[in-house]
C-alpha cells in the first residue's frame, strides 16, 4: 500500500528535496508551504504521516501540531533548522513522534519515516496477550489503544509502543537504550531526552484520568511499569 505523506515547509527547495526523496522511495507526497494550508490539507487528505517544519511564519509547526492533536493522532516528524534541545523537547511533548535537524540525510529521513509508519501500522496476531491489563489501565494490542475504565487515552503510535513494552514485562526495569530499541528499532538512534519526553507525555495523559503512577522511574537505570493506580 502506497503511503501518503504531507510535507509542510515554507522553503520550496527543502520541499523539492523531500518530495523527490520520498517519491523515489515509493511514497505519495502532498506539499504545502504554511501552517494554515497544513491544517486544511491534513483534513482533506488524511495523510499517513506529516513532515512538519517548526520555523514557519504566521503559524509555526508547534502551533500546527497543537491544533492537529486536538482531533488527530496522525504521526508527526518535526524538522528544524535549529539544533536546540528545547525545540526537541517541546516538539515531542506536544505530540510529535520524532525530530530531525536540517540539514538532514535523505536516507535517514526515509528510514525514520518508515520506522514511524511501521509503528503506526503494526498489527499483532490475536493471542492471549492481545489485551493486557495492569491496575486501572488496559491496553489492546490489536487496535493500539489504551483505556482507563470506559475512557480511552489518546496515545500516538510511539507512545503506545513504549507503554506496550512496559506492559509485556511489568517487573522489568528498562534502560533508555532498551526502550529506544523497542520503539525505534536498532538502526535508529535518538537521544535520551526523546524517550524522557515521550514518557512525560504518557504520564500527563493518564494523570488527566487520575492515574498518577503509570510509569515509574528507577533513578540511574531507567523506567518500569508503575502500579497504574
Amino acid at each position: 500500500m502506497t503511503r501518503k505523506i504531507l510535507i509542510v515547509d515554507d522553503d520550496s527547495h527543502i520541499r523539492e528535496v523531500i518530495v523527490f526523496t520520498l517519491e523515489k522511495a515509493g511514497m505519495q507526497v502532498i506539499q504545502v508551504a504554511n501552517g494554515l494550508e497544513a491544517l486544511q490539507s491534513a483534513a482533506d487528505h488524511n495523510p499517513d504521516l506529516i513532515v512538519l517544519d517548526i520555523s514557519m511564519p504566521e503559524m509555526d509547526g508547534l502551533e500546527v501540531c497543537k491544533s492537529l492533536r486536538k482531533k488527530s493522532e496522525t504521526p508527526i516528524l518535526f524538522l528544524s533548522s535549529r539544533d536546540e534541545e528545547i525545540d526537541k523537547i517541546v516538539g515531542l511533548e506536544i505530540g510529535g513522534d520524532d525530530y530531525m535537524t536540517k540539514p538532514f540525510s535523505p536516507r535517514e529521513l526515509v528510514a525514520r519515516i518508515n520506522a514511524i509508519l511501521k509503528r503506526s501500522a503494526a498489527q499483532i496476531a490475536p493471542s492471549a496477550e492481545t489485551k493486557m491489563s495492569h491496575g486501572m489501565v488496559k491496553i489492546d494490542n490489536s487496535s493500539y489503544t489504551a483505556a482507563v475504565g470506559a475512557y480511552q487515552i489518546p496515545l500516538t503510535a510511539t507512545e503506545f509502543m513504549l507503554l506496550r513494552a512496559l506492559f509485556k514485562h511489568p517487573n522489568k526495569v528498562y534502560t533508555r537504550d532498551e526502550l529506544m530499541d523497542q520503539v525505534y528499532g536498532v538502526n535508529i538512534t535518538v537521544s535520551d531526552r526523546t524517550i524522557d519526553s515521550h514518557i512525560r507525555r504518557i504520564r500527563s495523559k493518564f494523570a488527566e484520568k487520575n492515574i498518577h503512577d503509570v510509569i515509574s522511574t528507577n533513578h540511574g537505570i531507567g523506567y518500569k511499569l508503575g502500579s497504574c493506580q
